[in-house]
């Protein structure tokens, strides 16, 4: 299996693209979305990479599968793997094959679920949350602008099935389009899952890690080898390990549809020419068919302000200050509105980590403070910003030397509207009957 990046439009060089095609695999697959950019992508059914560059990676792989007649299979289209997201997609690849001359039979799964549908599914017992995520009611299932079910390897084995040479899907789980058409062929489920894991995130796991670089997988019996198709990257026990520990909450077991990996026995070893080899992973099935459920709503607007702290007396007490300035606020224009937020987010000194924040000594000589307001319009937010902003570019605070700006504000206009933002809502699992129920498959002939 051949996959040329971690993310469809993050790009690869054809190189190394050209080394793996050498090798005649039997498939060409990519992931190309992630919820790790958060729920503006789902909530807009916009993608988080630019349109010139997934055609670029797009024109390369389509022109080869075609060629070679090598099936090639796309995971979570368009970024986010909801119907805009797909039918983006789709548009680009028959604008591809328009172009080019290129004809074949392609597939396309959708990964919507309906509001209702999910409403229907709480209310019969049937959606259950997935990790920190609070219980949902119906109506709360209902209120989401937009969701998505992760698709497990059924649906693709049915795409292939059907003859479709490239199959596009919506929302699915990240190994599913290289784990898919193997388990398909009769390969082991675990193996299959596992590699696939990995070669979703191309050559992030080798050494140097990259995700904009291709991998070859090749999957046997009891076993799998991977093998990085650039001379300058190789493939270590140590980061095939820690790659199969990534985005986990336990290292020995990884749940996804249908049931879990168990890496309790997994084995790695080195076996020459920058190659390691994967063994012993099992695949689980659970006693039902859970798919994860994505789903957002339309949370306000928001508008922010970037600025620098170098004065330490500020630094000393920037608690107490900001919390002085968020009380002015709610005098001046939060008291005109039923709804708002104002966050200060403080880097230098618990800007990542918030309240989980381990160290919490004295700051450094500067902070870097990001001024954040959420309104129910973009005017709102835009007005509780700027009059923080403004509060506390002149605020006096006791032992202050000078009257100038207490703060460095990187950008002019110091303001930045963000327009409309979302929030994740739904992340939970929904039981099913069939796995391929939710998802729905049409098929066309491209380019003919």
């Amino acid at each position: 299996m051949l996959s040329p990046t971690a993310i469809l439009g993050y790009g690869f060089p054809p190189e190394s693209f050209l080394r793996g095609l050498e090798r005649k695999p039997d498939l060409i697959a990519v992931d190309a979305g992630s919820t790790d950019p958060g729920p503006y992508y789902l909530g807009s059914g916009k993608s988080f990479v630019d349109r010139a560059s997934v055609k670029r990676d797009l024109d390369l792989i389509l022109r080869a599968a075609c060629e070679r007649g090598i099936p090639f299979v796309m995971g979570t289209a368009g970024g986010s793997g909801a119907r805009p997201h797909v039918d983006w997609t789709v548009e680009i690849i028959r604008e591809i094959a328009r172009e080019g001359g290129l004809d074949f039979a392609m597939g396309v799964i959708s990964a919507d679920v309906a509001p209702e549908a999910a409403a229907g599914a709480v209310e019969a017992g049937r959606v259950e949350p997935l990790g920190p995520a609070p219980e949902i009611s119906a109506e709360e299932a209902r209120s989401a602008s937009r969701i998505v079910a992760q698709m497990g390897s059924e649906p693709v084995a049915a795409a292939l099935d059907s003859g479709c040479q490239v199959v596009v899907c919506g929302r699915a789980y990240d190994p599913v389009a290289f784990a898919a058409p193997a388990m398909r062929a009769g390969f082991d489920a675990g193996l299959a899952l596992h590699m696939g894991k990995i070669l979703e995130c191309a050559a992030i796991a080798a050494t140097p890690g990259s995700g904009r670089d291709c991998v070859l997988g090749t999957l046997r019996a009891d076993h799998f080898e991977l093998e990085a198709l650039s001379p300058v990257r190789r493939f270590t026990r140590v980061s095939t390990a820690a790659h199969t520990l990534y985005e986990k909450s336990d290292p020995y077991r990884l749940p996804g549809p249908g049931g879990a990996l168990d890496l309790s026995s997994t084995r790695f070893e080195k076996t020459g020419g920058g190659r390691v080899r994967v063994s012993g992973t099992r695949f689980v099935p659970s006693e039902t068919y859970t798919v994860k459920l994505e789903g957002v709503r339309p949370a306000g607007f928001r508008t922010i302000s970037i600025a620098g702290v170098r004065d330490p007396v500020l630094i000393g007490q920037i608690n107490s200050v900001l919390g002085k300035v968020r009380d002015e606020v709610a005098r001046g224009p939060g008291a005109d509105l039923e709804d708002y937020e104002l966050l200060f987010h403080v880097y230098g000194r618990d800007g990542v980590m918030g309240e989980l924040e381990p160290f919490r000594g004295s700051p450094g000589h500067e902070i870097g403070l990001v001024i954040e307001a959420i309104g129910p319009t973009q005017g709102a937010a835009d007005a509780v910003c700027g009059y923080a902003r403004s509060t506390l570019l002149h605020f006096g605070y006791p032992g202050r030397v000078s009257t100038a700006g207490n703060l460095a504000l990187l950008y002019s206009p110091s303001d930045i509207p963000c327009g409309e933002m979302y929030r994740f809502t739904i992340h939970h699992l929904m039981e099913v009957d069939d796995p391929c129920g939710p998802f729905e498959m049409r098929t066309e002939e491209v380019g003919k």
